[in-house]
C-alpha cells in the first residue's frame, strides 16, 4: 500500500514538474516577445528593412548612419545572345564592396553607394578579368516623414565617377548621374518600399541612359526573420557607341553594375524577381540575403544573382 502511494506521489510530482517547466518556458517566451515588441513599437521605421537586392540603385528612404559590406555573385547565362548571333558564356561576376551612409541631419543623408572589387569570371569565349569598380556618392533628403501615417518619401542623387578599371567595364565616359526617389509605407508589421530613378550619362557615346525601378514587400515576423519579395526593372533609353571586343554589337547592359554604352540596346527592358530575408541581430546590426532571377527574354547577361550584406548602424 505504501509503495502504491509512493508511486502515485512520484508520478504526480513528475507531471507537476513537467507542467511547471512548460509553464515557465511559455512565460519566458511571452516576456521576451513582449519586450521585443515594446522595444520595436516606438518607431515604425525600426521594423522596416533596407533593400538587399539591387543595392547600388535601390536606395533605402530612411536617413541613417551605417557601414554596409556587400557580396554579389551574379551568374552569367550559358549562352549569350547578342545582335546577330550567340556565343557560349557561363560563369559568374563577383563583387566585394562596402557602402557608407551618414546622417547629416534627421532628414539629410550623405550616401556612398558604389565602390569595391569586381571579378569577371566567364567560363567560355571571354577572358577572365579583375579590377576596381567606379566610385559613386551623393545626397538624399526625406521630404515626407510622417510617423502617424507611416509614410516616408526621399528623393536624392548620386554621381558615379569613372575611377575604375576598364578591364571590368568600369572607367568609361565622363561620369553618370542617378536621380531617384525612394519611398516606404508601413501597416504595422507589413511594409512596401519602392524606388524609381533615371541614370543619365555625361557622355552618351560611352554610356547609355536608363530607367530603373524597384519594389519590395516585407513582413516583420520577428526581429530574426523578416522575409521579403522583390522586383527590379531596368529600361535602356539611349544607344551608345561601344562594341564588345571592338566589333560585336551589344543589345544589353549590366544595368546597376556595368554600363557598356551598348549600340543596340535602346528600348530593351530587363525584369528580375526574387526574394530573401533580413535578420536584426541587434539594434545596430542586421544581415540580409536575396536571390533574383531574370524573367524577361532575352535575359542578356542576367541569369540569376545572389546578394548578401551586413549593416552596422551607429
Amino acid at each position: 500500500m505504501n509503495q502504491l502511494v509512493m508511486k502515485r506521489t512520484l508520478g504526480l510530482s513528475r507531471r507537476t514538474g513537467h507542467g511547471l517547466a512548460v509553464a515557465m518556458g511559455m512565460t519566458l517566451c511571452g516576456v521576451l516577445a513582449v519586450s521585443a515588441s515594446s522595444a520595436e513599437s516606438g518607431d515604425w521605421r525600426e521594423k522596416a528593412i533596407s533593400p538587399v537586392a539591387n543595392p547600388i540603385l535601390f536606395e533605402d528612404p530612411r536617413i541613417t548612419t551605417e557601414v554596409r559590406p556587400i557580396f554579389i555573385n551574379h551568374w552569367l547565362p550559358d549562352t549569350f545572345r547578342f545582335a546577330g548571333g550567340r556565343v557560349p558564356l557561363g560563369g559568374e561576376v563577383r563583387v566585394y564592396a562596402v557602402q557608407l551612409r551618414y546622417a547629416l541631419s534627421e532628414r539629410l543623408g550623405l550616401i556612398a553607394t558604389k565602390d569595391g572589387y569586381i571579378e569577371f569570371r566567364p567560363d567560355k569565349t571571354l577572358s577572365r578579368e579583375y579590377g576596381w569598380a567606379d566610385l559613386a556618392a551623393g545626397l538624399k533628403y526625406a521630404v515626407v516623414d510622417d510617423p502617424e501615417r507611416q509614410v516616408l518619401v526621399t528623393p536624392g542623387f548620386t554621381i558615379e565617377l569613372p575611377t575604375g578599371n576598364r578591364d571590368v567595364g568600369q572607367g568609361r565616359g565622363k561620369g553618370v548621374w542617378n536621380l531617384f526617389v525612394s519611398a516606404a509605407k508601413g501597416w504595422g508589421d507589413f511594409h512596401i518600399t519602392g524606388n524609381a530613378g533615371t541614370v543619365i550619362p555625361n557622355d552618351f557615346d560611352e554610356q547609355t541612359a536608363q530607367l530603373h525601378y524597384s519594389l519590395q514587400l516585407d513582413y516583420h515576423v520577428c526581429r530574426y526573420f523578416i522575409p521579403f519579395f522583390v522586383v527590379n526593372g531596368y529600361t535602356i533609353l539611349s544607344e551608345g557607341d561601344n562594341r564588345l571586343l571592338g566589333v560585336v554589337e551589344l543589345n544589353t547592359e549590366m544595368y546597376d553594375l556595368i554600363n557598356f554604352g551598348s549600340t543596340r540596346a535602346q528600348g530593351r527592358t530587363q525584369i528580375t524577381v526574387g526574394g530573401g530575408a533580413r535578420a536584426k541581430l541587434a539594434k545596430q546590426l542586421d544581415v540580409g540575403i536575396a536571390y533574383e532571377v531574370g524573367v524577361t527574354e532575352p535575359v542578356g547577361i542576367f541569369d540569376s544573382r545572389l546578394t548578401a550584406d551586413l549593416i552596422w548602424r551607429f
